[in-house]
C-alpha cells in the first residue's frame, strides 16, 4: 500500500512540472533567427547626405562636319565604343543635316558621365574615358548650377581623371577605407545613366581584387551600371566613397549583374600626381611576366604557385643590371609578396622612379635577393632591329635528348650574340613528350630539372641524372620569352 501511495506522489509531481515547462515555454516571446529579423538597408538618409556632392558631366565637341546624332543616341554610341569598340547595332542614326555657315564653333554634346567633389573649391574625380577627346566640360550640380570645367589631368592606365571647376563652398564627399570593405556588405551608386541626372541604384559587393588590368585589382559589384554612371562614386554604408564606378560585363549592351570600380585608395594617389603634375609616374623594372602554374611551382621545388614568372628581360632595364634571368620566379619585391604575377606591376609603379629596391627571386631551386634601381615608366619604344647572324659552320648535333624526344645542337657564337645568351643549347628536332608538351624547332633550352645548360655536353649529364618516372620540367626561350615545359621521360 505505502509503494503505491509513493507512485502516485511520483507521477503528480512529474505531471506538475511538465505543466509548468509547458507553461514557461508558452509564455516566452518569439525571436526570430537572427537573420530573419535583419531588416534590409535604408539607403535614404545616404542619398541626402552623398547626393549633393555627384555631380553630372557633359562633354562637347564642336563641329567640323554636319552631326551624326546626339542625345540618347550619342550617349548609347558612346557605351558601345566604350565597352566593345565598335557602334551600338539596330539603332539607326540621325540624318545628317546641312552645315551652317556657324557650325565650325558650335560646340554639340558627344556624351555623358559622372563624377564627385573632392574638395569644396571644385575639384572634381571621374573617368578618364569621361573626359578624353572633349572640347568643352560643362558640369552640373544638383542644385542645377552649370559650370565649364577644365582638366587637370587624366591617365588612361588607371581610367582616372580630375577636374576643375571655379566655385567654393562646395559639399565634398568623405573617402573610405577600401581595406575595410567587406564581399558581400551594401553599396550604393549615383550617376546620371542615360542621361538621368542623380540616379540611385544599389547592390553588394560580389568580389575583391578582380585582375582586369595592370595597375587595378578592381571592386566587382552587382550594382546596375550604366552609360552616364561612369566617374560616379561607389558608397558603403557609412556614406563613404569606396570606388569609382568604371566598367561593365555584358553580352547584350545592357547591364547583367557584373559593374566593376576603381578602388578610390587606387585613384587618389593617381589624383594627387595629376593635380599635382598633371600626369603620372611609374617605376618600371623591364620584365615581362607570366604566371605560374601548380604543376610549374610543384616540378621546380617553389612549392605553391606564387609569384611572378620572367619571360624575358630588356636590356639595359634595371632588372637587366640587377642580375634577373628569363626563367625566375619573383617572389617579392621590397618584401612585399608576390602571389600572382598581376601584383608585381602594381608595386613596380606605385613605386617613385630612382628608389633603390630588393627583388627577392626563385631560381634552380634557391631563393637570392638582387638589389634594383627603379626606373621611370616611358612610352613604349619600338624594338631595336636585330643585327643578322654572321655565317658559321652548324656544331653537330647531338642524339642525347632522344629520352624527351628532344634533337639539340651547341649555340653558335652569333647567336649567342643575337639572342643576347651565354648558355643553353638550340633545339633542333622534337617529337613525343616534347612535342606535347609545347617544344617546337628554334627553342633554346636554358635549364632541365633546376639544372643551368651550357652546351650539349651540360645537356647529356643533366639527363644522366633525371628521374625517369617523374615529369621533368626544362626551361626554355622562345624569342626574346622564356617558359616551363613538363616533359614526360620516354622509357
Amino acid at each position: 500500500m505505502m509503494i503505491n501511495m509513493n507512485l502516485k506522489k511520483i507521477r503528480v509531481f512529474a505531471l506538475v512540472c511538465a505543466l509548468a515547462v509547458i507553461s514557461t515555454v508558452a509564455l516566452m516571446p518569439l525571436r526570430p533567427v537572427a537573420a530573419q529579423g535583419r531588416a534590409l538597408p535604408d539607403f535614404t538618409d545616404l542619398v541626402e547626405q552623398v547626393g549633393p556632392s555627384v555631380v553630372n558631366i557633359r562633354m562637347l565637341e564642336k563641329s567640323r562636319a554636319a552631326s551624326a546624332g546626339s542625345g540618347t543616341d550619342e550617349e548609347m554610341q558612346e557605351f558601345f565604343r566604350r565597352f566593345f569598340g565598335q557602334p551600338l547595332p539596330g539603332v539607326p542614326r540621325r540624318p545628317n543635316r546641312p552645315q551652317q555657315p556657324d557650325d565650325e564653333q558650335q560646340a554639340r554634346p558627344r556624351g555623358v558621365g559622372s563624377g564627385f567633389i573632392l574638395t569644396s573649391d571644385g575639384v572634381i574625380m571621374t573617368n578618364a574615358h569621361v573626359v578624353e577627346g572633349a572640347d568643352e566640360l560643362v558640369v552640373t550640380l544638383t542644385d542645377k548650377r552649370e559650370f565649364k570645367a577644365r582638366i587637370l589631368g587624366f591617365d588612361k592606365r588607371t581610367d582616372v581623371a580630375v577636374v576643375k571647376i571655379d566655385a567654393t563652398g562646395l559639399p565634398a564627399v568623405k573617402l573610405g577605407d577600401v581595406n575595410r570593405l567587406r564581399v558581400g556588405e551594401w553599396v550604393m551608386a549615383i550617376g546620371s545613366p542615360f542621361g538621368l541626372e542623380n540616379t540611385v541604384t544599389a547592390g553588394i559587393v560580389s568580389a575583391k581584387g578582380r585582375d582586369t588590368g595592370d595597375y587595378l585589382p578592381f571592386i566587382q559589384t552587382d550594382v546596375a551600371i550604366n552609360p552616364g554612371n561612369s566617374g560616379g562614386p561607389l558608397i558603403n554604408m557609412r556614406g563613404e566613397v569606396v570606388g569609382i564606378n568604371s566598367q561593365i560585363y555584358s553580352r547584350s549592351g545592357g547591364f547583367m549583374g557584373i559593374s566593376f570600380s576603381i578602388p578610390i585608395d587606387e585613384a587618389t594617389r593617381v589624383s594627387e600626381q595629376l593635380r599635382a603634375t598633371g600626369r603620372v609616374s611609374r617605376g618600371r623594372i623591364g620584365v615581362q611576366i607570366d604566371q605560374v602554374t601548380k604543376d610549374v611551382a610543384e616540378s621546380i621545388g617553389l612549392g605553391r604557385p606564387q609569384g611572378a614568372l620572367v619571360r624575358s628581360v630588356e636590356a639595359g632595364a634595371p632588372a637587366d643590371k640587377a642580375g634577373v634571368e628569363a626563367g625566375d620566379i619573383i617572389t617579392r619585391f621590397d618584401g612585399k609578396p608576390i602571389d600572382k604575377a598581376s601584383d608585381l606591376p602594381r608595386l613596380v609603379g606605385n613605386t617613385k622612379p630612382g628608389s633603390k629596391s630588393t627583388l627577392t627571386v626563385f631560381r634552380r631551386g634557391n631563393t637570392r635577393d638582387l638589389s634594383i634601381v627603379v626606373a621611370e615608366l616611358e612610352a613604349e619604344r619600338t624594338a631595336a632591329t636585330r643585327r643578322a647572324p654572321e655565317r658559321e659552320e652548324k656544331p653537330r648535333a647531338s642524339a642525347a635528348g632522344q629520352l624527351l624526344g628532344l634533337t639539340v645542337s651547341d649555340l653558335t657564337e652569333a647567336q649567342k650574340r643575337e639572342l643576347k645568351l651565354k648558355s643553353g643549347v638550340k633545339v633542333d628536332a622534337v617529337a613525343e613528350g616534347s612535342a606535347r608538351a609545347g617544344l617546337r624547332e628554334g627553342d633554346v633550352i636554358l635549364a632541365i630539372a633546376n639544372t643551368e645548360i651550357g652546351n650539349v655536353k651540360e645537356f647529356e649529364a643533366a639527363l644522366a641524372k633525371i628521374d625517369k618516372s617523374r615529369p621533368v620540367n626544362v626551361l626554355f626561350r622562345r624569342g626574346e620569352l622564356a617558359q616551363f615545359a613538363l616533359i614526360r621521360p620516354t622509357r
